[in-house]
């Protein structure tokens, strides 16, 4: 199958046959996978770094409340990133696994886990949306861990049926599985990240903390939501397209384009705008988890 979605536009036969060859010639060189791959790797341990570090001034700050939300946020974002640094550190292993499904369970648990991440904070602003409409939230954080576990129930279900019977209609199931995840994850930033701003932009008083709250729930809201609508994309793309399948290692500059869009820039910003430190003295805003 032709690379036409990822090689670049042809002017003339010349130019296609160039954008062809160095395409390939980028894709099937050992040293530019490494390259690719350890660039991956050092930038995800940055970001895991920057998350341990703000957990590290949150516990500090406020050691008294326990696992609040945003301590756990953060030590979630430390694990994700960290795994995959440790994954793209090893790739000429990670990718070569027998059987396949190894593979699978390596690349794709970290994504599970970013979705649990990120969707955290979904069930944060429903708290807080619920709790202003004087709506009930005893049966928001149940809904989180319940779709949760399915997700993951399934999720293991498809690993250990590739693991048994490797073929490919499985590995399809598997790859429109987390394009469904992804965009579920994106609709639920779309619902409640928007219920919420909308709520704070009719809220009467105008203030400094209001504009902040604003500029903070609509920023990460698009770039959560981008970030899941592109993995659904990319994903679902490469249930169709073994061009662009992401769990092969000839295709290091996809995997770079695609893990950088997906899941370092959103972290990095996401871990950018929520810097703020909890303030030392009980806030209506932070709440420990219970």
């Amino acid at each position: 199958m032709a690379r036409i979605l990822f090689g670049f536009p042809a002017t003339d036969g010349g130019a296609g046959v160039l954008s062809a060859g160095w395409w390939d010639e980028v894709n099937d060189s050992v040293k530019w996978q490494d390259g690719i791959f350890f660039s991956l790797c050092a930038v995800y341990a940055l970001v895991s770094s920057v998350a341990l570090i703000q957990l590290i001034r949150i516990e500090l700050r406020v050691p008294e409340y326990g696992w609040t939300t945003q301590k756990v946020f953060h030590l979630m974002n430390f694990v994700v990133n960290g795994v995959r640094a440790v994954l793209f550190g090893f790739h000429m292993h990670v990718f070569l696994f027998h059987p396949k499904a190894l593979t699978l369970v390596l690349l794709d648990l970290p994504g599970l886990l970013f979705f649990s991440t990120y969707t955290l904070l979904v069930l944060f602003w429903a708290e807080i949306y619920h709790q202003a409409r004087s709506l009930p939230t005893d049966k928001l954080r149940i809904f989180y861990i319940a779709v949760n576990a399915v997700v993951y129930f399934i999720q293991v279900c498809i690993w250990v049926y590739l693991w048994v019977n490797d073929n490919s209609v499985a590995e399809f199931v598997g790859k429109i599985f987390i394009a469904v995840v992804s965009f579920v994850a994106a609709l639920g930033f779309l619902l409640y990240g928007g219920r919420l701003f909308f709520m704070l932009r009719r809220f009467p008083i105008e203030s400094k903390g209001r504009r902040k709250k604003l500029h903070e729930v609509g920023s990460v809201t698009a770039i959560c939501f981008t970030c899941f609508l592109i993995r659904c994309f990319v994903v679902g793309l490469s249930a169709f397209d073994s061009d662009a399948s992401l769990y092969v290692i000839d295709h290091p500059v996809l995997n770079f384009i695609y893990y950088t869009l997906v899941e370092i820039l959103p972290s990095a910003l996401v871990l950018y705008i929520l810097r703020k430190l909890p303030p030392r003295r009980v806030s209506a805003q932070y709440h420990p988890i219970r």
